[in-house]
């Protein structure tokens, strides 16, 4: 009658190590407060917005058509940036600190899906849109013969095609990450 072979010896960490890693894991909780300033940040914008809001409101009987585009042009820009805290906020808790457990009706459906390099993918999607709002709110004042330096249109045009190309940058390192991650042989 064959034994049954003994169990395998289970090669454990000493226990400091085990205490160590249990800390380290636990320190991820010292990032919860960035996402509260991140929070209190978008409250800001949002009085920003409200301000911007009553103050194209009180000046509506005054407004043509390029003003109504430029204050439009803010809004977007106030909406963008907002958007883009949210993202950072919610992925950046749910990718490094805890999982955040609502009702599945009120989760958007990006939450949980969005990983460190959709992050950046979008984070730079809505800095390249920002800074092209910009750039065109300059340009719209340039066309209603408001003053834009030479200088500050320069700026704005190199920042925005610094945005582009790295943006461009890290979407082509992710698809050669991903291509080269799905080429490589398992290890056994």
């Amino acid at each position: 009658m064959d034994k049954p072979l003994p169990a395998p010896n289970a090669s454990r960490k000493p226990r400091a190590a085990e205490e160590l890693e249990l800390w380290l894991l636990r320190a991820r909780w010292l990032t919860a407060p960035f996402y509260v300033g991140l929070v209190l940040a978008l409250l800001v914008l949002l009085y920003v917005f409200v301000m911007e809001v009553v103050h194209g409101l009180a000046g509506i009987a005054g407004l043509d058509g390029a003003h109504a585009i430029l204050l439009a042009l803010s809004l977007i820009d106030l909406s963008l940036a907002g958007n883009l805290l949210l993202i950072v906020i919610f992925s950046g808790y749910e990718n490094f600190v805890s999982k955040i457990d609502t009702h599945p009706s009120d989760r958007p459906d990006w939450m949980g899906s969005v990983d460190f390099s959709g992050l950046k993918m979008k984070l730079m999607g809505s800095i390249v849109a920002i800074s092209a709002i910009a750039l065109l709110r300059a340009f719209m004042q340039l066309a209603d013969g408001e003053p834009v330096s030479d200088r500050t249109l320069g700026w704005l045009v190199g920042m925005h095609l610094t945005f582009v190309f790295s943006g461009a940058l890290l979407g082509l390192m992710d698809w050669i990450a991903n291509k080269t991650k799905h080429e490589r042989p398992s290890l056994p």
